[in-house]
C-alpha cells in the first residue's frame, strides 16, 4: 500500500497557518487564541490534547490549558465554556472528547459560541457540514462503495456526510451491523472509527482499496516508556499487504486533523478583526 503521510501534508498546512499567525501579529497586534479543554486522565485524549497544545506552539498560537478533573460537574464545565465565550483573546474552544459519562456532550458542545466552535460539533455546524465545492485529494470519491466504521458525531456522522456530498455510496458500520466483515470487504474506501483497537483485520480489505484509519487506541507494551503504544482500528500490519493507500496510527489522520484545527483558530482570529 501507499502510506499517506498526514505528517508532510499537515506540516505544508502549518507553514502557511505560521506565516498568517506573524501577520496578523505584525499588521494588527492580534495573536489568535485556542482554549483546549480537558476532563479526566484518559490516555488517549491525554495524547491528543498533548499534540494539539504543541501544534499551536510551533505555529504561534496562543494555547489556553484547561484541565478539568474526572468528576468535575456537568454545570461547573458550562459555566467555564460560557466564560471562555466571553473572553476575547480566545477565538477557538475545544473540548476533548470523550466526556465521563455523568456529563452530557450534547448540552456541553451546544453551550460553545458558533463563532469559536472549531471543532465544529455544534448542532448547527453539523447542520452545515455538507459543503459545495470541496474536491477529494487524491482518491477519487465519485462513484465508490465508501463504508464507514463508526457512527459518532465526532467522525462517523461528519464522515459519512462528507462522503454523500462527493457522490459516494456510503454505508455506515456500527455496533448492530450483522456481519461487519462482509460489508466492509466490499469497499473501495473504508473510514475506520470505532474506537475499537485493531478490529478491522486486513482479510476485511478490498485490494486496492483506500484505508483511512481514524481510530486512536492505547493499548498496552511495557517496551515503550510510557508503557503503552498507539494502534488504530485497523491491523495496520495486515493491511498494508492488501490496501492501495493506508494512513498509519499515528502520524497519519491525527496531524491533518490537529493542522486544520489551527487553521480553524485562525479563522475565528480573522473574525474577530472584521467585527
Amino acid at each position: 500500500a501507499t502510506i499517506i503521510d498526514g505528517k508532510a501534508i499537515a506540516q505544508t498546512i502549518r507553514s502557511e497557518i505560521a506565516s498568517q499567525v506573524r501577520l496578523l501579529s505584525q499588521n494588527y497586534s492580534k495573536v489568535p487564541g485556542l482554549a483546549v479543554v480537558i476532563v479526566g486522565n484518559r490516555k488517549d485524549s491525554q495524547s491528543y490534547v498533548n499534540m494539539k497544545r504543541k501544534a499551536c506552539a510551533e505555529v504561534g498560537i496562543k494555547s489556553f490549558d484547561i484541565d478539568l478533573p474526572e468528576q468535575v460537574p456537568e454545570a461547573e464545565l458550562i459555566t467555564k465554556v460560557h466564560e471562555l465565550n466571553a473572553q476575547a483573546d480566545v477565538h477557538g474552544i475545544l473540548i476533548q472528547l470523550p466526556l465521563p459519562n455523568h456529563i452530557n456532550e450534547e448540552k456541553v458542545l451546544s453551550e460553545i459560541s458558533l463563532e469559536k466552535d472549531v471543532d465544529g460539533f455544534h448542532p448547527l455546524n453539523i447542520g452545515k457540514l455538507a459543503m459545495k465545492g470541496r474536491e477529494p485529494l487524491g482518491v477519487s470519491v465519485k462513484g465508490k462503495k465508501a463504508v464507514v466504521v463508526g457512527r459518532s458525531n465526532i467522525v462517523g456522522l461528519p464522515v459519512s456526510l462528507l462522503l454523500l456530498k462527493a457522490d459516494a455510496t456510503v454505508t455506515v458500520v456500527h455496533s448492530h451491523t450483522p456481519d461487519p466483515e462482509s460489508i466492509i470487504r466490499e469497499a473501495d474506501i473504508v473510514i475506520a472509527a470505532a474506537g475499537q483497537a485493531m478490529m478491522i483485520k486486513g482479510s476485511w480489505i478490498k485490494p486496492g482499496a483506500a484505508v483511512i484509519d481514524v481510530g486512536v487506541n492505547a493499548i498496552d507494551d511495557q517496551s515503550k516508556k510510557s508503557g503503552y503504544r498507539l494502534v488504530g482500528d485497523v491491523d495496520f500490519k495486515e493491511a498494508c499487504k492488501v490496501a492501495g493507500w493506508i494512513t498509519p496510527v499515528p502520524g497519519g489522520v491525527g496531524p491533518l486533523t490537529v493542522a486544520m484545527l489551527l487553521k480553524n483558530t485562525l479563522d475565528g482570529a480573522k473574525r474577530a478583526i472584521e467585527r
